[in-house]
């Protein structure tokens, strides 16, 4: 009988990074960051069919208190979902494979879409739709946690992903016109933009959005790992800007504005709505002390075709200067002139209408870059040991409750 095997980091990377599947959660060095900053065990395992391996996957178990373990593959399996064969087969070894090594249960969710939606994620009428994947996978003995809406999952159930396989002009023509005009308007301020990998730095700003929107920080050091175990599946996108130099541009504006007043009184209301604007970014810049100031990082992630936007960090000036949606823009455009087949934003609500205030406001951040607004299929759990899947909940309560005290 076939059985999952271990694979080299040579096969399983060559594999996942060019499957039409692939996705940066399922990579080599998404399990070995985990292993060393979430404390999990990566498994690296595949299917081999005529010594050509034809389905893999990357399992982060967790060992209980019990010595019992539970997996997760984020965004896996890397297989053909089109192929219900292989996924019966799959299936049927990764059940043999828990029982050997002791496994509760293996969630997983893949990348698969589970229906058109419009932009109030209501389902389309006549869309593509994936409900009959959904209901092999139950027929196979997996348990689906649920159609969650916000970020109640592992991971996000909606994103925004934008189409990269057509021309630039394409591309620019599906952004909102506030977010092309926030593009046009970053060049006002001179935004120096490089890629070099700063996590320190990135740090200082995410921490500034973490007291600001009111969510746990990571560290310094979880920043640090991450870009050096991810290796070239990571890009930063630093904008900076120079205080000094914009200080003394827009105190020769309003000089200039000021000077043409005096002689165009037909362009009088537009050139005062001019000045208060120069007015208001010259005291802005003015007083910073520093030469060079980063104001926006975004850190995106990659498998050689595909993309995905992961961290963001900004300070106040990073909106002010429109930073923010400048590096989204340079790496968006970054990516299509490598040639990837899509720029995935990684994460939105399912309920557009949330009266969660930080979601509303990322939602409506991200809708700007527009295309698809796309759905989730969500989890699945194959489950090896039932009394203990349902026990495993409130076991772990206790035993965390017992360790804090």
């Amino acid at each position: 009988m076939e059985k999952l095997m271990d694979l080299t980091y040579e096969e399983y990377d060559s594999f996942v990074n060019t499957h039409k599947k692939s996705h940066f959660l399922q990579s080599y060095e998404w399990g070995q960051f985990c292993k060393d900053k979430k404390g999990l065990v990566p498994h690296y395992v595949g299917l081999k069919k005529n010594n050509k391996l034809i389905a893999a996957c990357l399992i982060l178990a967790k060992k209980t208190p019990f010595k019992l373990y539970y997996g997760y593959s984020p965004r896996g399996f890397i297989l053909d979902y089109e192929d219900f064969e292989l996924i019966k087969e799959f299936t049927m070894l990764l059940k043999e494979y828990m029982k050997e090594n002791k496994y509760i249960y293996i969630k997983f969710d893949p990348d698969i879409k589970y229906q058109d939606i419009d932009e109030n994620a209501n389902p389309v009428e006549g869309g593509e739709n994936n409900y009959k994947l959904y209901e092999y996978m139950k027929s196979l003995g997996y348990k689906h946690t649920g159609f969650y809406k916000n970020y109640n999952g592992n991971q996000p159930r909606y994103s925004f992903r934008i189409n990269l396989k057509r021309p630039w002009e394409e591309v620019e023509g599906v952004f909102n016109k506030s977010f092309s005009k926030s593009i046009r308007r970053s060049y006002n301020y001179d935004l120096e933009i490089d890629n070099e990998p700063n996590a320190k730095a990135f740090f200082e700003l995410h921490q500034k959005n973490s007291d600001k929107d009111d969510f746990n920080a990571h560290s310094s050091d979880y920043f640090e790992t991450f870009t050096d175990d991810m290796k070239d599946k990571v890009k930063y996108f630093n904008a900076y800007i120079y205080p000094k130099k914009l200080a003394d541009k827009f105190k020769q504006e309003i000089e200039n504005v000021e000077k043409e007043l005096e002689t165009n009184q037909k362009r009088k209301k537009d050139l005062e709505d001019q000045l208060v604007k120069l007015k208001k970014d010259y005291e802005e810049f003015k007083n910073i002390k520093e030469d060079k100031l980063l104001v926006c990082s975004l850190i995106c992630t990659y498998t050689k075709n595909r993309a995905w936007s992961f961290f963001i960090g900004n300070d106040v000036i990073g909106n002010t200067t429109f930073a923010v949606s400048r590096c989204y823009y340079e790496a968006i455009k970054d990516a299509h002139e490598k040639g990837y087949d899509f720029f995935d934003l990684f994460g939105t609500v399912g309920d557009p209408n949330t009266k969660v205030k930080n979601l509303a406001k990322l939602h409506d951040f991200k809708r700007k870059f527009g295309d698809e607004y796309i759905e989730f299929i969500g989890e699945f759990d194959l489950v090896n040991k039932k009394f203990m899947y349902k026990l495993l909940p409130i076991l772990l309560k206790v035993y965390r409750k017992i360790r804090r005290s």
